[in-house]
């Protein structure tokens, strides 16, 4: 056991350590003139088993689409131990879009891969009379060495595919509607419409076979590239005025965060004019063709055959056979995730080059309020269930067997004030007897 008069006087030992740290800072003194800097942070990147991918904003003129993927993608990754952020809210978005800002490193864990995102800024020197930025972002991607072919051909795609549907989710639907004046012929508003599936008062059997075919259409990308099929959809309603049709498209929008545009064919002048509209249209749309038997015009192939040739040519009017071509010809193959809506309220008065599969592949009717349609009205309307008006509901679903109303009249009697749900649904009782009597 060592003794107090054995241990070093606490004079020698502060000497000592000084002196340690004096030849630390003469020898890194030393080692910074004699080896340059550049060369020491070499030395570590060829020894070090980590691999960094540089991702630049842009290559000077085009936007890199993966810079800004990430930079959407990282933005739903932040953690707590983040302490800068930036927060933007798009015009015509409906949520706020945070990122992340410089010098933030990220943690991301893909497939055990650790990745480790940092956004960078570099200057650069620009014309004091430019616009140009005078700085350059870029990502800096690191992961060990090993993972190279994992992060680039499943990690990235997987950043790029998790951004869209990001991006996809907090987007605002929008309506388009004909536009001379536009640059693409489209002007375009925010749809607000609140229409949903749960408000829709459809047949809850005829409800759910849509969803589903809505769903198998939008997870089939790679199925439809396989048997060499444009990636786009054709959906015929079909029924009464005031069944629905409208608002299920909008349901739809709302549903798929698809974008809406609203052909009037009889604002169309010619099959021109036709081909640039349909040419303006994007990727995840909806074209919506309503009224298709009465909105317009439009001949049938039978009666074009037997009229005699147009000296001027068949341009100066739209045809049943051009909006077909435009339909089904190279149009379709122009885009991916395209849903075609045709509405009639006649469906028995439509060609029948229009019904065949791959223009219509689904026949949707919108009848007459069946009692389970009433009863979505009733819960979205009252906020009342089956149970807890079980003699009023009875009453109303053996009336709706025998009377033939819209979901759009139901509804109607249904906003009427009162001062209770069991006035609102007696009022209905009566009124659905007097449309008995009177039929």
């Amino acid at each position: 056991m060592l003794s107090c008069e054995s241990l070093p006087q606490p004079k020698t030992v502060l000497s000592a350590a000084a002196s340690l740290a004096a030849s630390a800072l003469l020898f890194r003194t030393i080692a910074s003139d004699l080896i340059p800097t550049d060369y020491v942070k070499n030395l570590f990147k060829r020894i070090s088993n980590q691999l960094t991918v540089v991702i630049d904003e842009s290559d000077g003129l085009t936007p890199n689409q993966l810079f800004e993927a990430a930079n959407v993608f990282l933005g739903s990754k932040l953690s707590p131990s983040t302490h800068r952020i930036k927060v933007n809210k798009p015009e015509k978005d409906d949520e706020l879009t945070v990122t992340v800002d410089r010098n933030q490193p990220i943690i991301d864990v893909f497939q055990t891969v650790k990745c480790k995102w940092i956004l960078q800024t570099e200057r650069i020197d620009v014309p004091a009379n430019s616009n140009a930025r005078s700085e350059l972002r870029f990502f800096e991607l690191s992961f060990h060495k090993k993972y190279k072919e994992t992060v680039l051909k499943k990690y990235l795609p997987y950043v790029l595919k998790k951004a869209t549907e990001i991006k996809d989710e907090k987007k605002a639907v929008k309506l388009h509607t004909v536009d001379y004046h536009g640059t693409d012929y489209w002007g375009s508003v925010v749809l607000n419409h609140p229409a949903n599936f749960e408000t829709m008062a459809m047949d809850p059997e005829k409800k759910a076979e849509l969803l589903d075919d809505l769903d198998m259409f939008v997870s089939r990308k790679e199925y439809y590239r396989r048997v060499g099929k444009a990636w786009k959809r054709g959906y015929l309603f079909y029924g009464p005025p005031g069944t629905g049709k409208s608002s299920l498209v909008a349901a739809m929008a709302n549903y798929l965060k698809f974008d809406v545009y609203d052909l009037d064919l009889r604002e169309v002048q010619c099959n021109s004019d036709l081909r640039r509209l349909l040419i303006g249209t994007k990727n995840r749309s909806i074209l919506v063709i309503e009224d298709i038997d009465c909105n317009m015009g439009l001949q049938n192939r039978e009666s074009e055959k037997g009229e005699a040739p147009n000296p001027i040519g068949d341009d100066d009017k739209i045809s049943l056979s051009g909006l077909l071509n435009f339909v089904d010809g190279l149009w379709s193959s122009c885009g991916d995730e395209r849903i075609i809506v045709f509405t009639t309220n006649h469906k028995e008065r439509l060609d029948p080059a229009l019904l065949r599969p791959g223009r219509m592949d689904v026949q949707v009717e919108m009848s007459y309020c069946t009692y389970g349609g009433f009863k979505v009205l009733a819960s979205s309307y009252l906020q009342v269930k089956e149970e807890e008006k079980v003699e009023l509901f009875g009453e109303i679903e053996g009336l709706l067997k025998k009377v033939e109303v819209t979901p759009a009249e139901i509804a109607g009697e249904l906003m009427k004030k009162t001062e209770n749900v069991e006035s609102v649904l007696t009022n209905l009782v009566d009124w659905l007897q007097m449309k008995e009597q009177s039929t």
